[in-house]
This record gives C-alpha cells, sequence and structure tokens, in this order.
C-alpha cells in the first residue's frame, strides 16, 4: 500500500482532535489492572494500546504483543509480579530484536522468575508470577526509560514497594515524571530526586477518574506542518500547560522553528500558527524527546536549515533503526545527512526532490514526519497503515489541513 501525498490550500482553520496519549494511556492501564476501580477517559485508540489491553485481560498462557514495545517491557513486569501467572510474552520479529535484559535482570534481582525462550537479553519470555518482596533494585538509567516506569508501575502493589536506584545519566526523564504524576494522580506515593525513585506500597485506592489528555508527540507533525507552510493556524483541541507530557516540550522547540502557540484554557486547545523567523541552524539535545527527533530533522529540511540534534542514542532500539532510517529517507528526498550512535547532523538544503518514495520501516513516526513534506512538493509513503501504532486517524485528520492522501 502507498500513500500518494500532494497539498491543496483550505480556507478555514482545521481543528484536530488528536486521540488520547498513548504514554498516559498505557500507564493508566496498568495500573487499572492493578487498583480496578480506577476510571479512564479518553483512553487512546492506538495499537499498542489494543494489545496492551489484551495482553492484560488474556485467558490463554500466550501474549503477542506484536510491535509494541512499551506492552512488552510493561507486561514484563506486571507478570513477574502477579502471583501464580504462568505466561509466554512474545511479538514479531522486530520485537525480538529488541533488548530487554535490563529490564529482566532488574526484576530477577528483586526474585523474578524469567526465562529467554530463543535468544538471550531478547523476547519471547516465559515468565513465572511471584510474589517480590525485595524493595530495593539498581539499573542503568541511560537506556529506555520505559523499564524504569514498568518497575514504578508494579511498585504500589509489592508488599514493601520498591525503592529505584538510577546509575548513571538518566533518559527521558519527562517520562519517569509522567509515571511519577499519574501515580499520585490516582492516589499512589512516590517520590524522585538525585537518582532516587521511592514507590510506597500501596493495597488499594479511592475511587478515581482520570482524564488522558491529547498525545503531544501526535501534535508535533502538525507543528512541523506549520512550520513548513506560508500562513497556516490549526487548532488542537484537549491540549493544556503544563502538560505531563515530556513531548510538550515543542512548544518552545518550534518556536524557534516559527510556530507560535497559544493556549485557550477555557476550552482546553492550542491554536498553532506561522510566524515570521530567520534562524539558519538549530542546535538541540532531545535526550529527554527522542521520540520528537524525526519531526524536527524533516522540518529542518522542508525549511534549509541546518541541525544538529544528540542525545538519540535510543532511536536505536525503536521499531526500526531511526537514526539509520531517517538518514536514508531524507537523502533520497536531497538531504546531506550525517550520523553517529547519538546524533544527526543536517546540512542546509536548497531543492527537495520531487516524488521520492519514502520507506517507513514498519514505524509509525516515520510515516508521519515525513507526511508534513507535501505542504512543499509531492512525496510517495509507503506502507501509511503503519499510523495506526500510535494515530489510528492520523491520514483523516491531516487531510483536514489540505495534505490529501490517495492510499493506492
Amino acid at each position: 500500500m502507498k500513500a500518494l501525498l500532494s497539498y491543496q490550500a483550505v480556507n478555514k482553520i482545521p481543528e484536530i482532535v488528536i486521540p488520547g496519549s498513548k504514554s498516559e494511556s498505557n500507564r493508566l492501564l496498568i495500573l487499572k489492572a492493578l487498583f480496578p476501580n480506577i476510571t479512564i477517559n479518553n483512553l487512546s485508540n492506538s495499537d499498542d494500546t489494543v494489545s496492551l489491553t489484551k495482553g492484560l485481560k488474556t485467558q490463554n498462557n500466550i501474549v503477542d504483543v506484536h510491535h509494541a514495545g512499551t506492552a512488552m517491557r510493561f507486561l514484563t513486569a506486571y507478570y513477574a509480579s502477579k502471583k501464580g501467572t504462568e505466561i509466554t510474552l512474545t511479538g514479531s520479529k522486530r520485537m525480538q530484536e529488541r533488548p530487554i535484559k535490563v529490564l529482566v535482570d532488574a526484576l530477577k534481582s528483586m526474585g523474578a522468575e524469567i526465562a529467554y525462550l530463543n535468544n538471550e537479553g531478547f523476547p519471547p519470555l516465559k515468565i513465572t508470577g511471584k510474589q517480590l518482596t525485595i524493595n530495593s533494585v539498581s539499573l542503568n538509567a541511560n537506556i529506555s526509560s520505559q523499564y524504569i516506569s514498568a518497575l514504578m508501575l508494579v511498585a504500589p502493589s509489592l508488599i514493601n514497594g520498591l525503592t529505584i536506584n538510577l546509575i548513571g545519566k538518566i533518559t527521558s526523564v519527562p517520562y519517569i515524571n509522567m509515571t511519577l504524576n499519574l501515580l499520585k494522580k490516582v492516589g499512589l506515593k512516590g517520590s524522585f530526586s538525585n537518582h532516587k525513585i521511592e514507590i510506597k506500597p500501596s493495597n488499594s485506592v479511592d475511587d478515581v477518574t482520570v482524564h488522558v489528555e491529547s498525545d503531544w508527540s501526535s501534535a508535533s507533525y502538525y507543528y512541523s506542518l506549520v512550520a513548513l507552510s506560508e500562513n497556516m493556524k490549526i487548532t488542537l483541541k484537549n491540549y493544556k500547560e503544563n502538560s505531563v507530557q515530556g513531548d510538550s516540550e515543542i512548544v518552545s522547540i518550534y518556536k524557534k522553528l516559527g510556530v507560535e502557540t497559544v493556549f485557550n484554557p477555557s476550552i482546553n486547545s492550542i491554536q498553532i500558527k506561522k510566524v515570521e523567523n530567520s534562524l539558519t541552524s538549530i542546535q538541540l539535545n532531545l535526550n529527554n524527546t527522542p521520540d520528537i527527533a524525526q519531526t524536527i530533522a524533516v522540518t529542518c529540511f522542508g525549511k534549509g536549515i541546518a541541525c544538529l540534534l544528540k542525545g538519540l542514542k535510543t532511536l536505536k532500539i525503536k521499531e526500526t533503526d531511526r537514526l539509520l532510517a531517517i538518514k536514508t529517507e531524507l537523502e533520497k528526498l536531497g538531504a546531506s545527512v550525517k550520523i553517529t550512535e547519538d546524533s544527526l547532523e543536517l546540512f542546509p538544503s536548497i531543492k527537495i526532490n520531487k516524488n521520492a518514495i519514502v520507506e517507513t520501516y514498519q514505524d509509525h513516526r516515520m510515516a508521519m514526519a515525513f507526511a508534513p513534506l507535501a505542504i512543499k512538493v509531492p512525496i510517495v509513503i509507503n506502507q501509511p497503515e503503519v499510523v495506526s501504532k500510535s494515530y489510528i486517524s492520523f491520514w483523516e485528520d491531516f487531510r483536514k489541513t489540505g495534505i490529501i492522501s490517495q492510499i493506492k
């Protein structure tokens, strides 16, 4: 399947309602599984959230999460701490190439029983759930924050709670803070300071309803579109200031790239609009927000400006090696790109090749990050359906902005 993208200006300001945050939803689903009287509103409808929901409700002893990395990590901790459970966690071919040893080692040090069924350090896993009583664990912090969040989420259900000692530089701090914030929002107690996370045990929580904010990562594609436009305005609903989502950092990042954000707290919406700027290059450390790196790189390419993006170490173990993928596809469009193990450098370009075919590598963010370029030149996106991993209605919503997508 292919999406042929082109642009036709619209006469009114588009209003977009982006689905609930996948990151918030998946954390809350684990908490609800542990404390059933939690109610969740505006739950994400993404493939990842559907996979996690099915994994939590399964009546079988085999759970296949497909491409859902969050589900793999969160369910590993959940079932390892669920006494009396015997389950095999598996996933797609790519999932079986994504490392999970750091989390498994941490859980084993707490008394968990987990075995690798194929390759050491990688799924599939055979898990025999136990009551975990050891209340302290240490792990390297310069890896995916999802390992840390997985432990944090099950910690309140452990008889002695849990202290997590983080070693080295911490990656994606906002995601750890998001997890802690959601724990507190449902009435659980915890703290995070000086490389130490402490979560108190709890037998129950009071009845509570949590509303999931729309996804800021998904909003980034509209910011990119506005940045590449001449004078576009877009209204995005269900957003607020002081979000728990780390990717809300796009507000300040895209201000540098020529996009102004106006918050309307009375109706929980934002309007983003193009403003003039004369930026010729930008340097950013995205250690806390690596998921928006692809979007920013494409924006800079489309604007013809240089960028140096650092802090991207975790991108190599995502749905694909995102650093290599973004380099390969940008070069098809005429870019000059240099990558290292944790950085991407883009040199200024004055031309964008038309009708280039962008491969997505089964990675939802590759499809969505490149889509805004259609406001500049016609492009083709292979496997456009991969957006369902995080944003099922993406192509339908993007059409409201004038990006015409012919799916063939």
